[in-house]
């Protein structure tokens, strides 16, 4: 990566060094306003060196993203009018320092809802949303969707290669890596795609072993991209006990036999044990879905099978025992969570 030149006087009568820390130590939310004081400032607090030096120093903040449905008020139709309640899925964030919520403003493209199914990853500081369907036709879409913490704006990436839905992703120096899935035609996929934002372009991974519909996709390390279980197009729900794992140094995909419990779909239950290993959080208890990390876990459940919905915090500390505590949401974001990752911003 090119060194970032940090300009001296970025603040008046300061070392550089005393300047950079400075500013090092806002907090994302002051990053637009800040943004406007001068091209300096503007250059430094957009600039990835900025992100990195933030992230050495241990500034960055981490927080869970999460793709709800919100009820966006009374909507009049022809058969109900003033009656119906128009419902879309957006983006809530959660702060669990500050115990904030806050929602994303809606992506230009879908100012009434983003693609129901859609996945998010995240990678040096911004947000990625890909695929799911069109909200009005429910037809496959390939959007690739970037917000910017910085400068709390949206920006259109280039299209996914193909159309898929309920496909394994996750990200990695930024890098966001897909797998798996089915077509517009409900046929399931082996084929996996790597997107470089940086680049703002796309690069085939090679075929896995088998097709893998409805699979679960995690990060390991920094190391490892594994697509964990799925199944076939002849094997509708029959789930696969094996994963297949892409190496980022060796670029290659192996299979891996026995890795999680054969007929249990892993969306939303696969996590990483203080081990390094893939963990079952269903194991645990079946109604727990973990739904974001980064320090501590966010985690969604009830009690009993139809029972109202709780949000949770797990602490994630290596060789301590895990501490989990009830959050308070606010209404509007105690809805299901149909997607989540977090952004270390």
């Amino acid at each position: 990566m090119k060194t970032f030149e940090f300009s001296t006087e970025l603040l008046p009568g300061l070392p550089e060094e005393l300047g950079l820390e400075c500013l090092s130590r806002l907090p994302y939310t002051a990053y637009r306003l800040a943004s406007r004081v001068c091209h300096r400032w503007r250059e430094l607090l957009q600039s990835l060196d900025f992100y990195y030096h933030r992230k050495r120093l241990g500034y960055t903040q981490k927080l869970a993203c999460l793709l709800l449905v919100f009820n966006s008020g009374i909507q009049n139709g022809p058969k109900n009018p003033g009656v119906s309640v128009s419902s879309s899925y957006g983006i809530a964030v959660f702060d669990s320092v500050s115990q904030s919520w806050d929602r994303l403003a809606p992506v230009p493209r879908y100012l009434n809802g983003l693609p129901l199914f859609c996945q998010l990853a995240s990678c040096e500081g911004k947000l990625v949303v890909m695929g799911g369907w069109d909200p009005v036709m429910y037809d496959p879409v390939t959007d690739v969707f970037i917000y910017d913490f910085v400068t709390q704006q949206w920006r259109q990436g280039k299209d996914m290669p193909s159309r898929r839905s309920f496909f394994a992703i996750g990200a990695c120096g930024g890098r966001v890596f897909v797998a798996g899935g089915h077509d517009e035609n409900k046929n399931a996929s082996r084929t996996a795609w790597v997107y470089d934002l940086r680049t703002d372009e796309w690069a085939e991974l090679g075929e896995l072993s088998q097709e893998r519909d409805e699979c679960e996709g995690v990060v390991i390390g920094e190391e490892e991209f594994w697509v964990v279980s799925g199944y076939r197009t002849e094997s509708q729900g029959q789930f696969d006990g094996s994963a297949d794992v892409y190496g980022f140094k060796s670029e290659q995909w192996r299979r891996v036999e026995g890795v999680w419990e054969p007929g249990r779909c892993p969306r939303s239950c696969v996590g990483i044990g203080e081990d390094g290993k893939l963990l079952n959080w269903a194991e645990i208890n079946p109604g727990v879905r973990v739904r974001a990390c980064g320090g501590r876990l966010l985690v969604t459940g009830s009690e009993y099978g139809c029972g109202a919905l709780g949000f949770y915090t797990v602490e994630t500390k290596e060789g301590q025992n895990s501490k989990m505590e009830n959050i308070s949401v606010p209404k509007e974001f105690s809805e299901f969570v149909h997607a989540a990752c977090y952004a270390e911003i």
